[in-house]
């Protein structure tokens, strides 16, 4: 066994030891020229918008492009989309490619990666334009945590000066933007300019694989911190002509905590002074030619929305019963429908299928665990659910009224949503029509069998009474 084991042993040195390598040398085929990365913190998600302008440096073509994440972001970061450019201004023109989260085994200070998957390998002295956006949640860190009525909402921001890569940079330039001219602190490196609501970093020259230089924004944000803790969201499907769409929502407003009392009286004399980083108004983003259209509470329904519609869209706006200020919560239910002709499709193979939104209505929100349930009708089999980005998937089954077998549910569930996440996604299933004639068989057995017994139950009382 011994003899077996150090030629076993040896060989899968040799292969990590490769990997390594190969890793390594294709960091090194690859150069930056200019990165442009502008980061917005004018609500509480916070949007970087990248831009690359890469060349291949070395002897071999290279298929893909390493972005790096340091942990402390990478448990932050909701999404990532990456574009190709080709052209320039107006014949400019983007192509999207796949981004998939990868690992490296020499990977420093545990640093995270994703994986740009370019359409056509990039030949040696080759150059390409990248678009990248990514977004993060819960990266702004409220300061002071606890505020009065009165005081404004302060929070941090912290990142590098320099972008973190794997790559080395030749140039790079690094734009914040806050979301008002109030700025208690910022990180001054050299150079380092100010104006307005932009801080520019840079520009820095010949930066060297994975440099990193921390900065910290500490500056004013009053924006809602609107953040759905859960979100069960079901989609009940009837071939009769209706889809019913039920939201349930646990809100809760992440800024600073709220301390002290609370005073109505303050809050309504002096709106543009009491409580400025408070909301009490949501603006939900619902499908054109919605009806039924209903929003309420434990206690009822609260009658303080306003829905407008038209070909395109429907808004909802609605208003909890009280202001939501930094740590307090709400809970409440959206219900609508929605015509099933603008929903539901039939596939050239002959299976139907759901064509609807994922995501959450609620503008500039975010939500920590997402659940969307699509009912299908009784008697619908081989379900199977596409969406473009990973969710966890499974099976359930629902019993309604005259349902005999119960109805499949998909289940689809994701943490960490964001409004990118608002993307269309699709739920096959087959369909015998001949189980549209389940429910209308049911009834008229139900109406038989009170008849009989109605006409049964006369009969003994007449025999009684004669």
């Amino acid at each position: 066994m011994g003899v077996l084991l150090i030629p076993r042993l040896t060989l899968t040195l040799t292969i990590i030891s490769l990997f390594i390598f190969l890793s390594r040398s294709s960091s090194q085929e690859i150069l930056i020229n200019n990165a442009e990365r502008r980061i917005d913190l004018s609500t509480h998600i916070v949007k970087v918008f990248f831009t690359l302008k890469v060349e291949n440096i070395g002897t071999n073509a290279v298929s893909e492009i390493l972005l790096a994440f340091p942990p402390t972001q990478a448990d932050h970061l909701a999404f990532v989309e990456a574009l190709a450019t080709t052209g320039k201004r107006k014949k400019k023109t983007y192509v999207p490619l796949v981004v998939k989260p990868t690992e490296l085994p020499d990977a420093p200070n545990e640093t995270k990666y994703f994986s740009i998957s370019l359409v056509n390998p990039l030949n040696s002295g080759d150059t390409t334009t990248l678009e990248v956006l990514y977004v993060f949640t819960h990266s702004l860190e409220p300061f002071p945590m606890e505020i009065s009525q009165s005081e404004s909402q302060l929070v941090y921001y912290r990142d590098s000066a320099l972008i973190l890569s794997p790559y080395h940079i030749k140039q790079q330039t690094t734009f914040i933007k806050t979301p008002t001219t109030k700025v208690e602190s910022f990180t001054r490196l050299d150079p380092t300019n100010r104006a307005g609501t932009e801080m520019k970093y840079g520009p820095y020259e010949d930066q060297p694989p994975y440099s990193y230089s921390p900065i910290i924004v500490h500056c004013e944000n009053n924006n809602p911190f609107a953040v759905v803790e859960e979100l069960v969201r079901e989609v009940e499907i009837s071939h009769w002509g209706s889809i019913q769409i039920t939201e349930h929502y646990k809100l809760v407003h992440a800024g600073a905590r709220h301390k002290g009392i609370f005073s109505r009286v303050e809050y309504q004399s002096r709106p543009s002074f009491s409580g400025v980083s408070s909301f009490k108004h949501l603006l939900a983003r619902l499908p054109p030619r919605v009806h039924s259209v209903y929003y309420r509470d434990e206690i009822g329904n609260i009658s303080s929305s306003h829905l407008r519609t038209d070909s395109q869209k429907s808004d909802l706006e609605i208003e909890p019963r009280y202001p939501l200020f930094g740590g307090w919560k709400a809970t409440f239910i959206i219900g609508y429908g929605v015509p099933l002709q603008d929903f539901l499709f039939e596939s050239p193979d002959g299976r139907r299928y759901l064509n609807f939104t994922f995501g959450c209505p609620l503008a500039e929100s975010v939500v920590d665990k997402l659940t969307i349930k699509v009912v299908l009708p009784e008697g619908s089999k081989d379900p199977s659910a596409v969406v473009t980005f990973p969710v966890e998937q499974h099976l359930e089954t629902k019993y309604s009224y005259l349902d005999v077998v119960g109805r499949t549910v998909v289940v689809l569930e994701k943490k960490n949503v964001v409004p990118m996440h608002n993307t269309v996604f699709q739920v096959y299933y087959t369909f015998n029509p001949i189980f549209m004639l389940a429910e209308p068989l049911m009834l008229t057995s139900v109406f038989f069998l009170f008849f009989v017994a109605c006409v049964a139950y006369l009969h003994i009382d007449l025999s009684i009474r004669k």
